[in-house]
């Protein structure tokens, strides 16, 4: 029987998405499986701004956020639903070691004096994304494409080659038990998503003693966070970090001290010890080729595109 597609990607995230849509554009019939809709997979209450968040200095990492930021900008000006160019401002605290290591990956990036407690701030343009609208437009590009996406759970990654000679394995945290990954792990991410005031500037501090702080504007809100907390796995509501996250973000933009809250998200990052995995699985038999893309933690969406052209050379060729 001919298979239904050349390539099943399992799940539905920013990164399964992204990879669908790039192969899809290079001409490869697509069908992705994932067991819930775009928009209720952990990407859609990302933060989702542009920037290597606590991913380790790695040349093949660094090269696909620089692919990935000139794409989103691309997008950006082309007007794709949710994407938006923001200036970003970026505090330090710690002594002064040169350039980030990510610094090649953002060509505008400059350094300037800093007031204490704070040492420098960094200056650059920074792609943000409205996760919503955008998996929405996403799934549009792939159908457009002649992809689909099926809403299946999988239970076991060799039942998606039933569909398909080659699969895509990119299931986040789900790939800790699907590719038998001990590396796997969660990490949970807690945002306050308050009125918009006005501001256009993206501000963090990620070296805020009292815990990561960061304050991303979008179009009617603005992205308060946030947390960064390895190996827990539960998405439980906690209203004193809820508290606490706003009172930091208050201290690091006033603008904000009047800001009705409007909400809260709370999700797991999909991390990997030793960072994401993207690969071909050369354990599997003749006939059949396995490509992992899992591990991304909290940089899916700054590292999308980027790895997304390189998952599509290792399942089908340039």
């Amino acid at each position: 029987m001919a298979a239904a597609a050349d390539v099943v990607v399992v799940g539905g995230g920013i990164v399964g998405m992204t990879v669908a849509v790039t192969l899809a554009r290079r001409g490869a019939r697509v069908a992705v499986l994932a067991a819930d809709e775009p928009a209720d997979t952990v990407s859609a209450v990302a933060a989702a701004v542009w920037y290597p968040s606590h991913t380790d200095e790695d040349p093949r990492v660094s090269d696909w956020a620089r692919r990935t930021r000139i794409e989103l900008s691309r997008q950006a000006a082309d007007g794709v639903p949710g994407v938006v160019d923001r200036p970003t401002r970026m505090l330090l605290r710690g002594p002064d070691t040169g350039p980030p290591w990510w610094s090649a990956a953002c060509a505008d990036l400059v350094a300037e004096p800093a007031t204490p407690p704070y040492t420098a701030v960094l200056r650059f343009t920074a792609p943000t994304v409205e996760m919503t609208p955008y998996l929405a437009w996403l799934r549009q590009r792939l159908e457009a494409d002649g992809g689909r996406l099926l809403r299946r759970r999988v239970d076991r990654l060799a039942d998606a080659f039933d569909l398909a000679p080659t699969v895509v394995n990119a299931t986040g945290l789900a790939a800790g038990r699907l590719a038998a990954d001990p590396a796997v792990y969660p990490v949970r991410g807690h945002l306050v998503l308050v009125a918009n005031p006005g501001l256009t500037v993206s501000v963090r501090d990620e070296d805020d003693p009292a815990g990561i702080t960061y304050v991303h504007p979008r179009r009617h809100d603005v992205v308060l966070g946030g947390t960064y907390q390895p190996g827990v796995g539960h998405t439980a509501p906690d209203p004193d970090t809820a508290t606490a996250i706003r009172r930091r973000c208050v201290a690091l933009v006033p603008e904000l001290a009047d800001a009705p809250v409007l909400g809260e998200r709370i999700g797991l990052r999909p991390a990997r010890h030793g960072g994401p995995r993207v690969e071909l699985d050369r354990s599997i038999g003749s006939g059949h080729r396995l490509v992992h893309a899992y591990g991304h933690g909290g940089a899916g969406v700054t590292l999308s595109w980027g790895c997304a052209d390189e998952v599509a050379d290792l399942a089908v060729g340039g």
